[in-house]
């Protein structure tokens, strides 16, 4: 457990959260400053600062749970779907986490603003991940 990670602290009992969900490896709570009714929390126990720290055996534990409560929120909050995301970039909390947001026609909404780029510059961007996947994996 981080020191001062509140999630640490969430996922050991010691800091208040209203817990959805509980297996061995992953708890489920609701968000405190939601972006929508139901907006829910999925965390791993053991502290991982982000997607580029998380063992693959954790995340994939985290996909599981989310998995599994994706549906299971979009019924309970009769939602029409779900945004799942991860921010993994400048984030002000420092344990990998992943928001299931319910989602629902109209809500208004807007997940990201789009950047402009031309073709070219998106198939060099491909190219560049390209390679840098290629020097671990083939695709």
């Amino acid at each position: 457990m981080a020191e001062e990670c509140i999630f640490c602290k969430i996922a050991q009992h010691q800091g208040p959260a209203s817990i959805v969900y509980e297996d061995s490896e992953t708890l489920a709570f609701m968000d405190i400053a939601p972006v929508s009714k139901g907006h829910v929390l999925v965390i791993p126990k053991r502290h991982f600062v982000n997607i580029f720290d998380i063992s693959d055996e954790c995340a994939s534990a985290v996909m599981r749970t989310v998995r599994l409560l994706s549906p299971k929120i979009k019924e309970a909050m009769n939602a029409d779907g779900v945004n799942i995301t991860n921010n993994s970039s400048l984030g002000h909390l420092p344990h990998f986490h992943v928001h299931i947001i319910p989602r629902f026609k109209n809500d208004g909404l807007a997940p990201w603003p789009r950047a402009q780029h031309s073709v070219e510059d998106i198939n060099r961007f491909a190219a560049s991940i390209k390679a840098a996947a290629d020097s671990t994996a083939k695709l």
